[in-house]
């Protein structure tokens, strides 16, 4: 079984929302915390769900998720 990695970069994040509207397994969620800009940026809420679609990436007008696909024995 394929697993990914989600990397996102809150700083490019404006908590738009595009990238949770997209994930298909529901994958994301909105931190609590702020980033320097007051946005509340997207998380990863159940990262062993995703299916490496890689939607949210696509979607993301800033260029804030990255995905990879994780190597065997990698965490």
């Amino acid at each position: 079984m394929r697993s990914f990695k989600l990397v996102f970069h809150p700083e490019k994040c404006k908590g738009c929302e595009l990238c949770r509207s997209v994930c298909p397994k529901q994958v994301i969620g909105m931190s609590k915390q702020v980033n320097a800009k007051g946005y509340h940026p997207a998380c990863a809420e159940n990262e062993a769900a995703c299916i490496g679609c890689a939607s949210c990436a696509l979607m993301c007008p800033d260029g804030a998720i990255e995905i990879y696909q994780k190597e065997e024995g990698d965490l």
